[in-house]
């Protein structure tokens, strides 16, 4: 893979025994140091916070996996981040979500695509990723719908998975980080 598109210098895990703290964490959260957190160790505040922000947003709620990478794999088509995006192919399979599903997401106008393949709740959330994503305002009536359908928390975590994804695919693009 060549990295050399990428906007800013990758730190190499391991070199800047600084990092090894927060390099720790991400291994211990993450399995890996992936290209994404090599570019974040640019900046060891901003890595460290990202890494707690995301760990919480991906395994700290009761928003089910399932439901958490559809939302992941939405915005990141919404936002054209196929690194992202591909990042969570993997995911949302082990979550048990659909191959047909993940197809369906890449659709860019939803009207048609998404009819009679998704549940009532996974298309209310998927109304949810596109405006915040599309348009950043959501229209009362469907944080109406949110709201008489989902608890207060779960509404909260949902609305935060959109927005830290929002942050992560836009980050990529901005940093022409991709596969």
């Amino acid at each position: 893979m060549s990295t050399s598109h990428i906007r800013v210098p990758l730190v190499v895990p391991g070199t800047v025994p600084e990092l090894a703290g927060i390099e720790a964490r991400i291994l211990s959260e993450r399995g890996r140091i992936s290209l994404l957190y090599q570019v974040l160790l640019n900046s060891p505040s901003i890595a460290s916070g990202w890494e707690s922000m995301l760990t919480a947003v991906r395994n700290r709620t009761s928003v089910p996996a399932d439901l958490r990478e559809m939302i992941i794999l939405r915005v990141a088509v919404l936002n054209e981040a196929a690194f992202e995006f591909e990042a969570h192919v993997p995911h949302a399979l082990k979550a048990g979500f659909a191959q047909e599903k993940i197809d369906a997401l890449r659709a860019p106008d939803p009207a048609g695509a998404f009819e009679g393949v998704f549940t009532q709740d996974e298309l209310l959330l998927l109304a949810l990723t596109d405006r915040m994503t599309r348009d950043v305002k959501v229209p009362t009536e469907l944080m109406d719908r949110l709201n008489a359908r989902f608890e207060p928390s779960a509404v909260v975590e949902v609305v935060a998975t959109v927005a830290a994804y929002n942050m992560v695919s836009r980050f990529l693009v901005a940093l022409n980080i991709s596969h």
